[in-house]
């Protein structure tokens, strides 16, 4: 997977756009449905050498005129990409995520709405994702809820996937406020304050500029909505 090159639109354009099911999603949708794929990607897993190098040379975000926090986000996830050895980029990842007993950040959606893992919240994500025909893969090792597994459903939502349709803007707006936005400028904080955290401090603030942005620019079709 690549990350994505687009131009980052106008944030309004995020929320206005007509999402049609039955067609390939447009250049906006597909630039959302990349960056979600690879925070999902980095949140599941540390970044081996190959997609290290994907990230250092890619292509810079433009803000065009709009807020530069993603912008220089990127631009400081990209360059340290470049210069960190992939061997201490996974020891991280294992030492905030995989440590022996509780790692010192389980980015939850149950853990933080509920203070509990596997609680109630992972059950009220299961029922939303078996109605819209998600379940989460064998063998998987992350239950539903994990930040990144979340991701991985909404690029999904954008984009759809092999078997499965895309899905109208509202429908991604109420799984984003429902499982999401509540709780995940939390986790982040907590994944980029740890103790260790270096390449995945630059990791979270990246996430969490981009999902400032999905936040916003669904509020501002919800209140297009509303108008109408």
């Amino acid at each position: 997977m690549s990350p994505t090159t687009e131009t980052v639109p106008d944030r309004s354009a995020f929320a206005t756009a007509i999402v049609r099911p039955d067609l390939p999603p447009g250049g906006e949708d597909q630039a959302r449905a990349d960056l979600y794929a690879l925070l999902s990607r980095l949140l599941l897993a540390a970044p081996d050498a190959a997609l290290l190098d994907a990230l250092a040379s890619s292509d810079p975000i433009l803000a065009e005129g709009g807020d530069p926090a993603l912008e220089r986000a990127w631009d400081q996830l990209t360059v340290a990409s470049g210069v960190m050895a992939p061997r201490l980029v996974h020891d991280e990842f294992s030492a905030l995520f995989v440590s022996v007993g509780t790692p010192p950040v389980d980015p939850y959606g149950s853990r933080y709405l509920a203070g509990y893992m596997n609680d109630t919240p992972l059950a009220h994500l299961r029922e939303d994702l078996a109605r819209l025909g998600l379940a989460r893969i064998q063998g998987r090792g992350e239950f539903e809820d994990h930040l990144g597994a979340l991701c991985e459903t909404m690029r999904v939502l954008v984009a759809g996937a092999p078997g499965i349709r895309r899905q109208p803007l509202d429908v991604q707006r109420r799984f984003f406020e429902a499982h999401i936005g509540s709780w995940c400028m939390r986790a982040l904080d907590d994944i980029g304050n740890a103790e260790g955290a270096n390449y995945y401090r630059l990791v979270a603030r990246f996430a969490q500029a981009f999902l400032a942005i999905e936040a916003e620019s669904f509020g501002v079709g919800e209140e297009s909505d509303e108008q109408a």
